[in-house]
């Protein structure tokens, strides 16, 4: 796991948009698994501005993204569809035919179906090749995509039911209408992040401190999902100084730039 601390999100957003740009590069059809969420949104911004200014090119691109609400349609200006387009698609030339959200419009009560289409999602990950580079932020509890505390290691795609929590924290975008979230998401599980071949995590702000802490130096355990992360051979977080405040820092990857 390699740790890089940067002062700010701004620096952090930068960096990590230096990471995967230099992907795709390296490989201009890479296989990107994306995130949501307010900590990406500097991130993409950054890559669209690449795109524009530097000739970044996402033509060859595949996307996959880690999660959806259920019950909300790609219309709906919360659903991640959406965000996804807004925020980074419809700025750059990644084809459409390329792109994968995971849908939200299934009924809850349809279990087969929503399994299904759950494994179908994780066919066509194989079927693309894999996701070279999975994008992730983290929550103040150390889950990553919908991965509640308690999520299985090894999970896959699936349906998750949120909890009080996540949901209380998401509903400054509903409005702080808790009866507008949605009670359940599906979400790509933990095993299938760990597939990826590297694995991008960023995190900024106080409030992230303590579950960098127990993602990095911390047992791994399914009550911080992120703690899996260990596990990786290719582990890159990237974090600010807030995020990074209760480290000890005596791990063996340990930087503050990343050249």
């Amino acid at each position: 796991m390699l740790v890089v601390v940067k002062k700010n999100h701004d620096e952090v957003s930068r960096e990590a948009a230096r990471v995967v740009s230099n992907m795709l590069r390296e490989k201009p059809s890479s296989i990107l698994g994306l995130a949501t969420g307010t900590t990406p949104l500097d991130l993409y911004n950054e890559l669209i501005r690449m795109y524009k200014e530097e000739g970044l090119d996402f033509s060859k691109v595949t996307t996959f993204n880690l999660d959806e609400y259920i019950g909300l349609p790609p219309s709906h200006p919360e659903s991640y569809h959406y965000f996804m387009y807004e925020n980074l698609f419809k700025h750059i030339n990644v084809p459409e035919r390329f792109i994968h959200v995971p849908s939200g419009m299934v009924d809850v009560s349809e279990v087969h179906r929503i399994n299904r289409f759950c494994e179908w999602y994780e066919e066509q990950i194989v079927r693309f090749g894999g996701i070279d580079l999975q994008l992730l932020g983290i929550g103040a509890n150390g889950h990553i995509g919908f991965n509640e505390p308690g999520s299985s290691l090894g999970s896959r795609t699936r349906i998750k039911t949120l909890s009080e929590n996540t949901r209380k924290d998401n509903s400054r975008f509903f409005d702080n209408d808790m009866d507008q979230v949605p009670k359940y998401a599906i979400t790509m599980g933990i095993g299938t992040i760990l597939d990826s071949k590297v694995i991008l995590l960023v995190a900024s702000g106080k409030n992230k401190a303590k579950a960098i802490k127990a993602t990095v130096e911390a047992p791994i355990t399914s009550q911080v999902p992120a703690s899996a992360v260990q596990m990786h051979k290719r582990a890159i977080l990237i974090v600010d100084e807030d995020a990074a405040s209760q480290l000890d820092g005596t791990y063996d990857e340990f930087v503050t730039n990343l050249e």
